[in-house]
Order: structure tokens, then sequence, then C-alpha cells
């Protein structure tokens, strides 16, 4: 895995650790960390789509792949409409998950890049559903 790519991948952390802790540190309102929280979540989410809808149209694939890579983003966007409600984080917490595991059991990229991939994909994944449970009990 390209090292920019795995720099970027833990860059893309900084939200997700950073808003529990303004709210820790009175930097930020719980409402207007959990609903920037929220936001970055659903944004990131969608992206991972991405990552399937090129797959599948690198190898002339109409199967399921292509409608799934849509799910992301649909999931991303009613969290958005949602986004009052704690269950939310929940979702978005499990849609991380899932598509982790969708990545590895259905990409057909390279099967050293699947794995480089889903490794790096582990450990981030890993942190963004600690942030979210982290989120969920502040807000609870």
């Amino acid at each position: 895995m390209p090292y920019s790519a795995v720099f970027l991948g833990i860059a893309g952390l900084i939200p997700f650790i950073a808003m529990p802790l303004f709210v820790i540190t009175d930097m930020l309102s719980l409402s207007e960390s959990a609903r920037y929280f929220t936001q970055y979540s659903a944004v990131l989410l969608s992206f991972f789509g991405g990552v399937h809808w090129l797959d599948a149209l690198q190898h002339n694939r109409t199967n399921h792949q292509l409608y799934i890579a849509m799910l992301p983003t649909i999931i991303g966007w009613l969290c958005l409409v949602f986004s009052g409600d704690v269950k939310v984080l929940g979702v978005l917490s499990v849609s991380y998950i899932a598509i982790l595991f969708y990545d590895k059991f259905t990409l057909t990229l390279p099967q050293k890049i699947v794995v480089a991939y889903t490794t790096v994909r582990m450990a981030l994944t890993t942190v963004v559903v600690i942030c979210h449970a982290a989120m969920i009990v502040l807000l609870t």
C-alpha cells in the first residue's frame, strides 16, 4: 500500500478523534460536535462505494457490485436526513464494518492489493467504530 494512501487514511481519522475530544474538553458543544461528526462520517462512508464502482466498471461487471456501490452514499444521505437521532451513529458504525467485509470478499483487484487495502482499512475502521461508540456514550 503506498505510504501516501496510508498517511491520508490516518489523516482522515482526525475529525473522528477530534469531535469526542472537543466535547470532553468543552471546545464544542455536544450538539455541534455530534452534528459535525455525523456529517463527516456520512460523507466519508459514501467514499467507500467508489472503490466498488471502479472495480465493477473496470471488470465490466453488471452484477450486484455496481448496485451495492451506491449503498454507502444512500445510507450516508439517510443518516444526514435523520442526523438528530443517536441511532444514526450506530447505523454508520455498522455500515463501516459491513463495507469492509464486503470489500474483503468482493473486490477483484490483485490479491496483494486487496490484502494490503483491507489490512489498512481494518485498522482505520476499528478507530472509526471506537469513535462512533464514544460519541454514542457522550450522547446518552
